[in-house]
């Protein structure tokens, strides 16, 4: 007896050999769909802004479009829902609530919490740090070195020599005149005279000589390869400079994105004439009114190719060797006023009246060439500029018959001519 073989019945009636087979159930198949660029706005977000509980945000469910919708070129397919289980699910309430930034960033924290950056270089500037215009008038932040005090550069000599001076002065008179009155001789007081006047000239050679002295040796220093700079060496850095975070603006002219920025008015005065300062002697200019500004900038060395960060801002100490030009001169014969100067005046509360008055401004454009003498340092592989922590000396030179001169902070020359064109970065 054979073994019978099992068969089945198709749907369309014929019969076959063997089991029928068993249906398997198909995977369900998710579906995307295209949604609107929101543009980071919550209120447009649809279902993520609602999962994530933003106040504003329609709670009503929106109806699902059938066709593929795409708002500008950058926008692509986005998923319809968002599970629990993905990267964006909500975190326990433990955690903090969850905002979504007007970027479209979705961070920790309410909207609007925490500062907008914190102070590293490459980093954003806090809202503080940036300018406003008060009265026509420009006012900067923390961010910007406002240079108040005069530049101090002068020679330094130790009390003990100085004491030592002026004691061998004080008994060189003293006998010069005794042996004088006693021999009767003029001859003593010549030799006394040929001994100080020369150390009396030679103070006075170096209080009028001394500030070109040090351009000369700051023009002589040689320029130094940041490639090979080590940690905490000074060096001189020649390049192109490019301005930082925040650009700065002349307050007469208007020449935007600049590094450094000083307007100066000056006053002449005559016999009985008004003072422009309380050290204002006659016959002489003084300065009146001074505003000066310098921030972070960036200078590419011109021996390597690297840019470093330069740290003038934020209070740092920087002895800037920038020659200003004249922008308006009051003379007697002249004495009419631009409305731009009379608008300059009133902005900072000045007075017009007749007056014999210079205007000077300065500046470092972007794009310029300049030198910068400072300690290197590294900080998260960004090379930087910083101040030096003790006076920079010059040195004795013989030659010139000028004394060290010191000199404190970041040493910024610039030579370029400002109404020459400078290079475009």
């Amino acid at each position: 007896m054979g073994t019978r073989i099992p068969s089945h019945q198709l749907s369309s009636g014929l019969y076959v050999s063997g089991r029928p087979e068993q249906v398997k159930e198909r995977p369900p198949t998710m579906t995307s769909r295209s949604v609107p660029y929101t543009g980071g706005d919550p209120k447009k977000s649809g279902e993520l802004g609602k999962m994530l509980e933003i106040p504003g945000v329609d709670q009503k469910p929106s109806r699902p479009s059938s066709g593929s919708v795409r708002s500008g070129p950058n926008s692509g397919p986005a998923v319809g829902r968002l599970s629990g289980s993905g990267p964006m699910s909500r975190r326990s309430s433990g955690s903090g609530p969850i905002a979504l930034q007007p970027t479209g960033l979705i961070t920790s924290g309410p909207v609007g919490s925490g500062p907008v950056g914190s102070r590293r270089s490459g980093q954003l500037e806090q809202p503080s740090a940036a300018a406003s215009v008060s009265a026509g008038k420009t006012v900067y932040g923390s961010a910007v070195t406002s240079l108040n005090e005069e530049l101090k550069v002068g020679f330094k000599m130790s009390r003990a020599v100085v004491w030592v001076f002026m004691v061998v002065v004080a008994m060189s008179l003293l006998v010069g005149v005794f042996l004088m009155v006693a021999v009767k001789k003029a001859v003593i007081l010549l030799a006394l005279a040929a001994v100080i006047v020369p150390v009396v000239v030679l103070i006075a050679w170096n209080c009028v000589w001394g500030r070109r002295g040090l351009l000369g040796f700051v023009k002589r220093y040689p320029d130094a390869e940041l490639r090979g700079a080590i940690d905490g060496q000074y060096v001189k850095v020649t390049g192109v400079v490019t301005c930082g975070s925040i650009p700065l603006e002349s307050s007469y002219q208007r020449v935007p994105r600049c590094v450094y920025v000083s307007t100066e008015l000056y006053e002449y005065k005559g016999l009985g004439g008004k003072s422009a300062n309380p050290k204002h002697s006659c016959f002489t200019w003084g300065s009146r009114y001074s505003e000066k500004y310098v921030a972070d900038f960036y200078v590419s060395d011109f021996q390597s190719g690297l840019r470093a960060l330069v740290k003038a801002g934020y209070g740092a100490k920087v002895a800037p060797f920038v020659e200003p030009t004249t922008v308006v001169d009051v003379t007697k014969d002249n004495k009419e006023l631009s409305p731009n100067f009379l608008g300059w005046l009133a902005d900072r509360k000045l007075s017009s009246d007749d007056r014999i008055m210079r205007l000077k401004e300065g500046y470092i454009k972007e794009g310029s060439t300049v030198s910068v003498m400072g300690i290197v340092q590294r900080h998260d592989n960004v090379l930087m500029i910083v101040p030096s922590a003790e006076p920079v000396s010059t040195g004795c030179q013989w030659i010139r018959c000028l004394l060290p001169t010191y000199v404190e902070g970041l040493i910024l020359t610039c030579e370029d001519n400002q109404n020459a064109d400078v290079i475009p970065v």
